[in-house]
Protein backbone atom coordinates (compact mmCIF):
# COMPACT_ATOMS: atom_id res chain seq x y z
CA UNK A 1 0.00 0.00 0.00
CA UNK A 2 2.91 2.42 0.41
CA UNK A 3 4.71 1.66 -2.16
CA UNK A 4 3.26 4.53 -4.61
CA UNK A 5 4.40 7.58 -5.69
CA UNK A 6 4.54 10.57 -2.81
CA UNK A 7 2.02 12.18 -4.56
CA UNK A 8 -0.31 9.21 -4.54
CA UNK A 9 -0.05 8.93 -0.92
CA UNK A 10 -0.73 12.40 -0.46
CA UNK A 11 -3.96 12.13 -2.28
CA UNK A 12 -4.82 9.41 -0.05
CA UNK A 13 -3.95 10.94 3.01
CA UNK A 14 -6.66 13.99 2.11
CA UNK A 15 -9.42 11.74 0.78
CA UNK A 16 -12.34 10.10 2.61
CA UNK A 17 -12.87 6.54 1.84
CA UNK A 18 -9.63 4.66 1.07
CA UNK A 19 -8.87 1.58 3.01
CA UNK A 20 -7.21 1.88 6.32
CA UNK A 21 -5.85 5.82 5.50
CA UNK A 22 -8.21 7.86 7.43
CA UNK A 23 -9.32 8.39 10.63
CA UNK A 24 -12.88 10.28 11.21
CA UNK A 25 -13.41 13.31 13.65
CA UNK A 26 -14.23 10.88 16.82
CA UNK A 27 -10.82 8.37 16.08
CA UNK A 28 -8.61 11.69 16.22
CA UNK A 29 -10.03 12.38 19.71
CA UNK A 30 -9.89 9.20 21.12
CA UNK A 31 -6.52 8.77 22.50
CA UNK A 32 -3.02 8.02 21.07
CA UNK A 33 -2.59 4.47 21.72
CA UNK A 34 -4.90 3.34 18.73
CA UNK A 35 -2.22 4.95 16.35
CA UNK A 36 0.60 3.49 18.06
CA UNK A 37 -0.41 -0.13 16.99
CA UNK A 38 -1.63 0.87 13.24
CA UNK A 39 1.90 2.44 12.90
CA UNK A 40 3.92 -0.69 13.94
CA UNK A 41 1.35 -2.96 12.24
CA UNK A 42 1.39 -1.05 9.04
CA UNK A 43 4.95 0.78 8.17
CA UNK A 44 8.02 -0.12 10.55
CA UNK A 45 7.82 3.51 12.12
CA UNK A 46 10.09 4.37 15.29
CA UNK A 47 9.60 2.38 18.18
CA UNK A 48 8.16 3.50 20.90
CA UNK A 49 10.67 5.24 23.23
CA UNK A 50 10.61 2.80 25.99
CA UNK A 51 11.12 5.29 29.19
CA UNK A 52 8.19 7.34 28.07
CA UNK A 53 6.02 3.69 28.14
CA UNK A 54 7.34 3.25 31.99
CA UNK A 55 8.06 6.21 33.41
CA UNK A 56 4.76 7.20 35.86
CA UNK A 57 5.82 10.62 35.72
CA UNK A 58 4.68 11.31 32.02
CA UNK A 59 1.44 12.44 31.85
CA UNK A 60 -1.20 10.60 30.12
CA UNK A 61 -1.92 11.99 27.16
CA UNK A 62 -5.19 14.96 26.92
CA UNK A 63 -7.16 16.08 24.38
CA UNK A 64 -9.21 18.89 24.34
CA UNK A 65 -12.28 19.36 22.15
CA UNK A 66 -15.13 22.11 21.37
CA UNK A 67 -17.29 21.72 24.28
CA UNK A 68 -15.04 20.94 27.17
CA UNK A 69 -14.96 23.44 29.45
CA UNK A 70 -10.78 24.10 29.07
CA UNK A 71 -11.12 24.68 25.06
CA UNK A 72 -11.37 28.60 25.52
CA UNK A 73 -8.42 28.68 26.97
CA UNK A 74 -6.32 26.21 25.06
CA UNK A 75 -7.19 27.68 21.24
CA UNK A 76 -5.64 31.29 21.71
CA UNK A 77 -1.91 32.49 22.95
CA UNK A 78 -0.11 35.30 24.39
CA UNK A 79 -1.62 37.24 21.70
CA UNK A 80 -5.61 37.97 21.80
CA UNK A 81 -5.73 39.18 17.76
CA UNK A 82 -5.23 35.09 16.61
CA UNK A 83 -7.62 32.41 18.43
CA UNK A 84 -8.47 29.13 16.49
CA UNK A 85 -11.42 26.58 16.19
CA UNK A 86 -9.40 23.54 16.26
CA UNK A 87 -11.46 19.90 16.06
CA UNK A 88 -9.03 18.89 19.22
CA UNK A 89 -5.96 20.51 20.87
CA UNK A 90 -3.50 17.50 22.08
CA UNK A 91 -1.50 18.52 25.21
CA UNK A 92 1.37 16.23 24.87
CA UNK A 93 3.18 14.79 27.98
CA UNK A 94 6.02 12.66 25.59
CA UNK A 95 7.79 12.27 22.68
CA UNK A 96 5.51 9.29 21.81
CA UNK A 97 2.58 11.38 22.12
CA UNK A 98 3.67 14.00 20.27
CA UNK A 99 4.57 11.19 17.86
CA UNK A 100 1.58 9.64 17.78
CA UNK A 101 -0.61 13.12 17.85
CA UNK A 102 1.15 13.84 14.21
CA UNK A 103 0.43 10.31 12.59
CA UNK A 104 -2.92 10.23 13.41
CA UNK A 105 -3.53 13.96 12.32
CA UNK A 106 -1.43 13.16 8.70
CA UNK A 107 -3.47 9.95 8.60
CA UNK A 108 -6.51 11.80 8.76
CA UNK A 109 -5.66 14.91 6.44
CA UNK A 110 -5.91 17.46 9.58
CA UNK A 111 -3.47 20.26 9.38
CA UNK A 112 -0.90 20.56 12.27
CA UNK A 113 0.11 23.90 14.28
CA UNK A 114 2.32 23.65 17.47
CA UNK A 115 2.57 25.76 20.34
CA UNK A 116 5.41 25.94 22.89
CA UNK A 117 4.85 28.64 25.02
CA UNK A 118 2.53 30.97 22.89
CA UNK A 119 3.95 34.29 22.29
CA UNK A 120 3.81 34.70 18.65
CA UNK A 121 2.65 38.18 17.11
CA UNK A 122 1.10 36.60 13.80
CA UNK A 123 -1.12 33.41 13.55
CA UNK A 124 1.42 30.60 13.08
CA UNK A 125 -0.27 28.82 15.46
CA UNK A 126 -4.04 30.19 16.35
CA UNK A 127 -5.11 29.98 12.71
CA UNK A 128 -8.24 29.41 11.48
CA UNK A 129 -6.96 26.54 9.04
CA UNK A 130 -5.56 24.74 11.61
CA UNK A 131 -7.60 21.49 12.97
CA UNK A 132 -5.22 20.18 15.62
CA UNK A 133 -2.98 21.81 17.77
CA UNK A 134 -0.16 20.02 19.33
CA UNK A 135 0.83 21.72 22.82
CA UNK A 136 3.75 21.12 24.13
CA UNK A 137 2.69 23.20 27.57
CA UNK A 138 3.27 20.03 29.75
CA UNK A 139 6.35 19.05 28.06
CA UNK A 140 9.03 21.75 30.04
CA UNK A 141 11.29 19.36 31.74
CA UNK A 142 15.22 20.88 32.48
CA UNK A 143 18.08 18.41 33.14
CA UNK A 144 21.15 17.09 32.54
CA UNK A 145 22.07 14.48 30.22
CA UNK A 146 24.93 12.11 30.88
CA UNK A 147 24.89 10.21 27.69
CA UNK A 148 25.68 13.42 25.64
CA UNK A 149 27.34 15.85 28.40
CA UNK A 150 24.54 18.62 27.62
CA UNK A 151 21.97 19.82 29.42
CA UNK A 152 18.40 19.03 28.25
CA UNK A 153 15.39 21.14 27.70
CA UNK A 154 11.96 20.07 26.23
CA UNK A 155 9.99 22.89 24.45
CA UNK A 156 7.37 23.83 26.77
CA UNK A 157 9.96 25.20 29.23
CA UNK A 158 9.16 29.00 30.17
CA UNK A 159 12.58 31.54 29.75
CA UNK A 160 11.94 32.25 33.47
CA UNK A 161 11.78 28.55 34.74
CA UNK A 162 15.02 27.43 32.43
CA UNK A 163 17.02 30.62 34.19
CA UNK A 164 16.03 29.59 37.56
CA UNK A 165 16.58 25.87 37.09
CA UNK A 166 19.96 26.24 35.45
CA UNK A 167 21.26 29.08 37.91
CA UNK A 168 20.47 27.51 41.13
CA UNK A 169 20.94 23.63 39.93
CA UNK A 170 24.19 24.03 38.20
CA UNK A 171 25.10 27.80 38.46
CA UNK A 172 24.93 28.07 34.24
CA UNK A 173 22.63 29.97 31.75
CA UNK A 174 21.45 30.82 28.33
CA UNK A 175 21.89 33.94 27.02
CA UNK A 176 17.84 34.26 26.21
CA UNK A 177 15.04 36.69 26.07
CA UNK A 178 13.65 39.26 29.17
CA UNK A 179 10.12 37.78 28.80
CA UNK A 180 9.90 34.81 31.62
CA UNK A 181 6.91 33.65 29.97
CA UNK A 182 8.13 32.90 26.51
CA UNK A 183 8.38 29.02 26.18
CA UNK A 184 11.71 27.92 24.60
CA UNK A 185 10.69 25.95 22.02
CA UNK A 186 9.77 29.04 19.71
CA UNK A 187 12.32 31.18 21.63
CA UNK A 188 15.45 28.93 20.19
CA UNK A 189 13.49 27.67 16.58
CA UNK A 190 14.16 31.59 15.75
CA UNK A 191 17.99 32.08 17.01
CA UNK A 192 16.85 33.53 21.07
CA UNK A 193 18.38 36.84 22.06
CA UNK A 194 18.81 38.34 25.41
CA UNK A 195 21.01 40.78 27.64
CA UNK A 196 23.89 38.24 27.77
CA UNK A 197 23.89 37.64 24.09
CA UNK A 198 26.85 40.36 23.40
CA UNK A 199 29.07 38.39 25.70
CA UNK A 200 27.40 34.39 24.90
CA UNK A 201 25.93 34.88 21.28
CA UNK A 202 22.16 33.75 20.70
CA UNK A 203 20.79 30.47 22.15
CA UNK A 204 20.80 28.60 19.01
CA UNK A 205 24.89 29.55 19.06
CA UNK A 206 24.23 26.60 22.17
CA UNK A 207 22.35 24.24 20.55
CA UNK A 208 24.19 20.78 20.64
CA UNK A 209 21.39 18.67 19.46
CA UNK A 210 17.63 18.41 19.32
CA UNK A 211 14.94 15.00 19.06
CA UNK A 212 12.65 16.15 16.85
CA UNK A 213 9.53 14.63 15.12
CA UNK A 214 9.24 14.61 11.29
CA UNK A 215 7.08 13.00 8.53
CA UNK A 216 8.38 11.58 5.20
CA UNK A 217 7.17 11.43 2.30
CA UNK A 218 5.21 8.28 2.44
CA UNK A 219 2.96 10.13 5.20
CA UNK A 220 5.10 8.13 8.03
CA UNK A 221 5.89 10.06 11.09
CA UNK A 222 9.19 9.40 12.78
CA UNK A 223 11.43 10.55 15.56
CA UNK A 224 15.20 11.36 14.60
CA UNK A 225 17.87 13.31 16.80
CA UNK A 226 19.67 15.53 14.74
CA UNK A 227 23.35 17.36 15.91
CA UNK A 228 26.28 19.89 15.08
CA UNK A 229 28.44 17.05 14.62
CA UNK A 230 30.06 17.27 11.45
CA UNK A 231 29.55 13.75 10.59
CA UNK A 232 26.34 13.21 11.90
CA UNK A 233 24.03 12.58 8.67
CA UNK A 234 21.15 14.79 9.97
CA UNK A 235 23.20 17.98 10.57
CA UNK A 236 21.37 20.03 8.01
CA UNK A 237 18.11 19.42 10.51
CA UNK A 238 20.03 20.27 13.05
CA UNK A 239 21.22 23.78 10.85
CA UNK A 240 17.84 24.89 10.45
CA UNK A 241 16.91 24.10 13.75
CA UNK A 242 19.07 26.58 14.62
CA UNK A 243 17.39 29.82 13.95
CA UNK A 244 15.20 29.03 11.06
CA UNK A 245 12.24 29.50 12.91
CA UNK A 246 9.54 27.54 14.46
CA UNK A 247 6.93 24.71 12.53
CA UNK A 248 8.85 24.47 9.49
CA UNK A 249 10.18 20.80 9.48
CA UNK A 250 8.85 18.88 12.54
CA UNK A 251 8.34 19.30 16.08
CA UNK A 252 10.84 19.65 18.57
CA UNK A 253 10.64 17.63 21.35
CA UNK A 254 13.87 17.90 23.17
CA UNK A 255 16.77 20.32 22.58
CA UNK A 256 20.34 19.87 24.34
CA UNK A 257 22.81 22.25 24.80
CA UNK A 258 26.18 22.84 25.22
CA UNK A 259 28.55 25.52 23.91
CA UNK A 260 30.84 24.93 21.26
CA UNK A 261 34.63 24.02 22.45
CA UNK A 262 33.05 22.94 26.29
CA UNK A 263 34.70 20.03 27.58
CA UNK A 264 35.08 17.32 30.15
CA UNK A 265 31.80 16.04 31.94
CA UNK A 266 31.17 18.92 34.59
CA UNK A 267 27.79 20.05 33.93
CA UNK A 268 28.35 23.77 35.45
CA UNK A 269 31.70 23.44 32.24
CA UNK A 270 29.01 23.02 29.48
CA UNK A 271 27.26 26.66 29.21
CA UNK A 272 27.98 29.97 30.14
CA UNK A 273 28.08 31.07 33.60
CA UNK A 274 25.92 33.96 34.20
CA UNK A 275 27.40 36.67 35.96
CA UNK A 276 27.03 36.84 40.08
CA UNK A 277 26.00 40.42 40.39
CA UNK A 278 25.10 42.80 37.50
CA UNK A 279 24.83 47.07 37.57
CA UNK A 280 21.61 47.43 36.75
CA UNK A 281 20.61 51.63 35.50
CA UNK A 282 17.27 52.59 34.92
CA UNK A 283 17.22 56.32 33.35
CA UNK A 284 13.38 57.67 33.18
CA UNK A 285 13.20 60.55 30.47
CA UNK A 286 10.73 62.88 30.54
CA UNK A 287 8.39 63.34 27.26
CA UNK A 288 7.53 67.00 28.22
CA UNK A 289 11.35 68.21 28.45
CA UNK A 290 12.30 66.33 25.53
CA UNK A 291 12.76 68.40 22.01
CA UNK A 292 13.18 67.34 18.94
CA UNK A 293 16.84 68.08 18.76
CA UNK A 294 17.20 66.23 22.40
CA UNK A 295 15.31 63.06 20.80
CA UNK A 296 17.51 63.21 17.53
CA UNK A 297 20.90 63.32 19.49
CA UNK A 298 19.83 60.41 22.03
CA UNK A 299 18.71 58.18 19.13
CA UNK A 300 21.54 59.23 17.28
CA UNK A 301 23.83 58.68 20.00
CA UNK A 302 22.07 54.92 20.71
CA UNK A 303 23.29 54.00 17.21
CA UNK A 304 26.36 55.21 17.03
CA UNK A 305 28.16 53.79 20.50
CA UNK A 306 26.59 50.27 19.33
CA UNK A 307 27.88 50.61 15.86
CA UNK A 308 31.29 50.96 17.48
CA UNK A 309 31.09 48.30 19.67
CA UNK A 310 29.69 45.41 17.16
CA UNK A 311 33.04 43.36 17.13
CA UNK A 312 33.58 40.35 19.14
CA UNK A 313 36.44 42.13 20.17
CA UNK A 314 34.77 45.43 21.84
CA UNK A 315 35.70 45.73 25.71
CA UNK A 316 32.30 46.10 26.05
CA UNK A 317 30.65 43.26 25.05
CA UNK A 318 29.62 42.17 29.11
CA UNK A 319 26.96 45.56 28.82
CA UNK A 320 23.57 45.53 27.06
CA UNK A 321 21.11 48.37 27.00
CA UNK A 322 17.66 49.37 25.77
CA UNK A 323 15.52 52.35 25.49
CA UNK A 324 12.21 51.58 25.49
CA UNK A 325 10.35 54.50 23.75
CA UNK A 326 6.54 54.84 24.07
CA UNK A 327 4.59 57.06 22.71
CA UNK A 328 4.47 60.72 24.01
CA UNK A 329 0.95 59.93 25.58
CA UNK A 330 2.79 57.76 28.13
CA UNK A 331 4.03 60.75 29.74
CA UNK A 332 7.80 59.14 29.45
CA UNK A 333 10.14 56.69 28.67
CA UNK A 334 12.76 54.63 30.37
CA UNK A 335 16.93 53.58 29.46
CA UNK A 336 17.76 50.05 30.71
CA UNK A 337 21.35 49.23 31.15
CA UNK A 338 22.86 45.81 32.80
CA UNK A 339 26.93 45.32 33.10
CA UNK A 340 28.52 41.98 34.64
CA UNK A 341 29.44 43.47 37.82
CA UNK A 342 32.71 41.49 38.13
CA UNK A 343 34.18 43.10 34.70
CA UNK A 344 36.98 45.20 35.75
CA UNK A 345 36.03 49.15 36.26
CA UNK A 346 32.41 47.97 35.49
CA UNK A 347 31.08 51.03 37.19
CA UNK A 348 33.14 53.38 35.28
CA UNK A 349 32.53 51.54 31.92
CA UNK A 350 28.20 52.07 32.78
CA UNK A 351 29.49 55.78 33.77
CA UNK A 352 30.99 56.61 29.98
CA UNK A 353 28.12 53.99 28.25
CA UNK A 354 25.74 56.32 30.02
CA UNK A 355 27.40 59.60 29.16
CA UNK A 356 28.05 58.59 25.68
CA UNK A 357 24.28 57.55 24.99
CA UNK A 358 22.82 61.00 26.43
CA UNK A 359 25.81 63.35 25.78
CA UNK A 360 23.83 66.36 24.28
CA UNK A 361 20.35 65.76 25.40
CA UNK A 362 20.24 67.44 28.79
CA UNK A 363 19.06 63.77 29.94
CA UNK A 364 20.49 63.55 33.57
CA UNK A 365 20.23 60.13 36.38
CA UNK A 366 18.72 61.11 38.71
CA UNK A 367 19.79 58.29 41.10
CA UNK A 368 22.86 55.64 40.56
CA UNK A 369 22.80 52.42 39.25
CA UNK A 370 21.36 49.34 41.51
CA UNK A 371 23.81 46.56 42.28
CA UNK A 372 21.52 43.33 42.19
CA UNK A 373 22.12 39.37 41.92
CA UNK A 374 21.89 38.20 38.14
CA UNK A 375 18.93 36.06 39.15
CA UNK A 376 17.12 38.96 40.89
CA UNK A 377 18.25 41.49 38.10
CA UNK A 378 16.34 39.15 35.59
CA UNK A 379 13.36 39.18 37.74
CA UNK A 380 13.38 42.96 38.04
CA UNK A 381 13.55 43.62 34.17
CA UNK A 382 11.61 40.56 33.06
CA UNK A 383 8.47 41.83 34.95
CA UNK A 384 8.82 45.60 34.87
CA UNK A 385 6.67 46.46 31.48
CA UNK A 386 3.90 43.94 32.60
CA UNK A 387 1.70 45.83 30.27
CA UNK A 388 3.01 44.77 27.20
CA UNK A 389 4.82 41.64 28.05
CA UNK A 390 2.66 40.14 30.49
CA UNK A 391 -0.49 40.85 30.09
CA UNK A 392 -2.77 38.09 28.65
CA UNK A 393 -5.78 40.30 27.49
CA UNK A 394 -3.38 42.00 25.52
CA UNK A 395 -3.78 42.29 21.14
CA UNK A 396 -0.46 43.27 19.73
CA UNK A 397 1.57 43.54 16.59
CA UNK A 398 4.94 44.34 15.58
CA UNK A 399 7.84 45.07 13.05
CA UNK A 400 11.52 44.77 13.49
CA UNK A 401 15.00 45.73 11.96
CA UNK A 402 18.69 44.54 12.49
CA UNK A 403 20.72 47.68 12.59
CA UNK A 404 24.48 47.56 10.93
CA UNK A 405 24.31 51.28 11.25
CA UNK A 406 22.69 53.88 13.41
CA UNK A 407 19.73 55.96 11.80
CA UNK A 408 19.87 58.43 10.26
CA UNK A 409 18.67 62.02 11.02
CA UNK A 410 15.92 61.78 8.10
CA UNK A 411 15.06 58.06 9.78
CA UNK A 412 14.92 59.60 13.47
CA UNK A 413 12.66 62.37 12.34
CA UNK A 414 10.24 59.92 10.90
CA UNK A 415 10.65 58.49 14.76
CA UNK A 416 9.88 61.53 16.23
CA UNK A 417 6.75 62.09 13.90
CA UNK A 418 5.50 58.73 14.76
CA UNK A 419 5.75 59.32 18.54
CA UNK A 420 4.69 62.75 18.85
CA UNK A 421 1.50 62.27 16.43
CA UNK A 422 -1.31 63.94 18.45
CA UNK A 423 -4.05 62.13 15.99
CA UNK A 424 -3.60 59.12 17.71
CA UNK A 425 -2.44 58.41 21.29
CA UNK A 426 -1.32 55.05 22.42
CA UNK A 427 0.85 54.95 25.70
CA UNK A 428 1.96 50.73 24.94
CA UNK A 429 3.00 52.33 21.59
CA UNK A 430 6.86 51.42 21.62
CA UNK A 431 9.92 51.70 19.71
CA UNK A 432 12.41 49.87 21.36
CA UNK A 433 16.23 49.93 20.33
CA UNK A 434 18.02 47.29 21.88
CA UNK A 435 21.52 46.51 22.07
CA UNK A 436 21.65 42.61 22.12
CA UNK A 437 23.31 41.82 18.37
CA UNK A 438 27.00 42.23 17.79
CA UNK A 439 29.74 41.44 19.99
CA UNK A 440 30.14 37.63 20.77
CA UNK A 441 26.87 37.39 17.99
CA UNK A 442 29.23 38.67 15.22
CA UNK A 443 31.91 36.04 15.45
CA UNK A 444 30.24 33.67 13.57
CA UNK A 445 29.33 33.86 9.77
CA UNK A 446 26.32 33.85 8.59
CA UNK A 447 26.22 30.96 7.37
CA UNK A 448 27.39 28.79 10.81
CA UNK A 449 23.82 28.34 11.75
CA UNK A 450 20.61 29.18 10.42
CA UNK A 451 20.16 32.66 12.37
CA UNK A 452 21.80 35.22 9.52
CA UNK A 453 22.32 38.41 11.37
CA UNK A 454 26.11 37.85 11.91
CA UNK A 455 26.57 41.85 10.79
CA UNK A 456 24.48 43.98 13.10
CA UNK A 457 24.42 46.31 15.83
CA UNK A 458 21.73 46.67 17.14
CA UNK A 459 17.63 45.63 17.13
CA UNK A 460 15.09 47.72 16.82
CA UNK A 461 11.52 46.10 17.21
CA UNK A 462 8.60 48.64 16.54
CA UNK A 463 6.10 47.57 18.48
CA UNK A 464 2.02 48.06 19.52
CA UNK A 465 -0.69 46.75 22.23
CA UNK A 466 -3.73 47.32 22.59
CA UNK A 467 -7.01 45.68 24.64
CA UNK A 468 -9.99 46.54 22.05
CA UNK A 469 -10.44 44.67 19.23
CA UNK A 470 -12.37 47.57 17.53
CA UNK A 471 -9.57 49.53 17.47
CA UNK A 472 -7.42 47.10 15.39
CA UNK A 473 -6.62 49.13 12.20
CA UNK A 474 -6.12 52.20 14.26
CA UNK A 475 -3.05 50.40 15.99
CA UNK A 476 -2.01 47.97 13.35
CA UNK A 477 -1.70 51.62 11.51
CA UNK A 478 0.40 53.51 13.13
CA UNK A 479 2.81 51.07 13.52
CA UNK A 480 2.66 50.45 9.75
CA UNK A 481 3.21 54.22 9.01
CA UNK A 482 6.27 54.90 11.51
CA UNK A 483 7.72 51.75 10.29
CA UNK A 484 6.81 52.84 6.23
CA UNK A 485 8.06 56.34 7.03
CA UNK A 486 11.16 55.35 8.58
CA UNK A 487 12.50 52.69 6.22
CA UNK A 488 10.68 54.86 2.97
CA UNK A 489 14.16 54.80 1.40
CA UNK A 490 14.50 51.16 0.90
CA UNK A 491 10.31 49.97 -0.02
CA UNK A 492 9.16 50.38 3.45
CA UNK A 493 11.53 47.28 5.33
CA UNK A 494 15.21 47.39 6.41
CA UNK A 495 16.45 45.66 3.42
CA UNK A 496 19.90 43.41 3.75
CA UNK A 497 22.45 46.21 2.70
CA UNK A 498 25.36 48.54 4.59
CA UNK A 499 22.72 50.13 7.13
CA UNK A 500 20.38 47.86 7.76
CA UNK A 501 20.31 44.11 8.08
CA UNK A 502 16.35 42.36 7.62
CA UNK A 503 14.07 41.57 9.96
CA UNK A 504 13.75 38.60 12.60
CA UNK A 505 11.48 35.64 12.47
CA UNK A 506 10.48 35.46 16.12
CA UNK A 507 9.13 39.18 15.66
CA UNK A 508 6.68 37.81 12.79
CA UNK A 509 5.05 40.56 10.52
CA UNK A 510 1.86 40.23 9.00
CA UNK A 511 2.30 42.30 6.28
CA UNK A 512 5.51 41.43 5.19
CA UNK A 513 4.52 38.99 2.11
CA UNK A 514 2.00 41.78 0.97
CA UNK A 515 3.96 43.38 -1.79
CA UNK A 516 1.41 46.60 -1.55
CA UNK A 517 2.91 47.28 1.83
CA UNK A 518 6.93 45.35 1.75
CA UNK A 519 7.35 47.60 -1.80
CA UNK A 520 11.51 46.65 -1.26
CA UNK A 521 11.26 43.98 -4.26
CA UNK A 522 13.24 41.43 -1.65
CA UNK A 523 11.66 38.49 -0.80
CA UNK A 524 10.34 38.54 2.92
CA UNK A 525 12.00 35.03 2.95
CA UNK A 526 15.48 37.21 2.14
CA UNK A 527 14.24 39.89 4.60
CA UNK A 528 14.31 37.22 7.51
CA UNK A 529 16.62 34.65 6.26
CA UNK A 530 19.23 36.47 3.69
CA UNK A 531 21.75 34.03 2.09
CA UNK A 532 20.37 30.98 4.04
CA UNK A 533 16.77 30.64 2.84
CA UNK A 534 18.14 27.94 -0.11
CA UNK A 535 19.95 25.85 2.76
CA UNK A 536 16.24 26.14 4.79
CA UNK A 537 14.57 25.00 1.69
CA UNK A 538 17.03 21.91 0.88
CA UNK A 539 15.89 20.74 4.52
CA UNK A 540 12.55 21.15 4.18
CA UNK A 541 12.61 19.21 0.94
CA UNK A 542 14.58 16.20 2.87
CA UNK A 543 12.77 16.83 6.13
CA UNK A 544 9.31 17.88 5.38
CA UNK A 545 8.23 16.82 2.20
CA UNK A 546 4.64 16.99 2.39
CA UNK A 547 4.90 20.17 3.84
CA UNK A 548 3.23 19.08 7.20
CA UNK A 549 4.60 21.97 9.41
CA UNK A 550 3.70 25.04 7.57
CA UNK A 551 2.05 28.24 8.39
CA UNK A 552 1.85 31.71 6.74
CA UNK A 553 5.26 32.34 7.17
CA UNK A 554 6.83 29.17 6.59
CA UNK A 555 9.86 27.45 4.79
CA UNK A 556 8.64 26.78 1.40
CA UNK A 557 9.48 23.56 -0.69
CA UNK A 558 11.74 24.23 -3.43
Amino acid sequence: MFRTSAGAVQRRLSCPGRTGMTISRRGLLVGAAAATGAMTAGVGAAPALADEQTNPAVPAARIVAPGDARYPDVVVGNNQRFVAAPEAVFLAGSTQQVLDAVQKAVWAGKRISVRSGGHCYADFVYHSATKVIIDMSAMNAIGYDQTRNAFVIQPGALLGQVYETLKKGWNVTLPGGVCPTVGIGGHVAGGGYGLLSRRYGVVADHLEAVEMVVVDKLGVARVVVASRNSADVNRDLWWAAAGGGGGNFGIVTKYWFRSVGASGTTPGQQLPQPPAEVLVSSLPVGWPTLTQAAFTTLVRNFGTWYERNADPSSPYTALSGAAFITHRSAGGFGLVTQIDAAVPDAARMLDEYLAAITQGTGIVAPYPPRRLRWLAATRLIGTSNPATMLDPTMRSTVKSAYMRKGFTDSQIAALWRGLTRTDYANPNATVQLTGVAGGRVNSLSESATAYPHRNASFLTLFENFWMDPSQDAAHVGWLRDIYHQTFADTGGYPVPNLQTDGCYINSPDMDIRDPAINRTGVPWSTLYYKGNYAGLQRAKARWDPLNTFRHSQSVELP
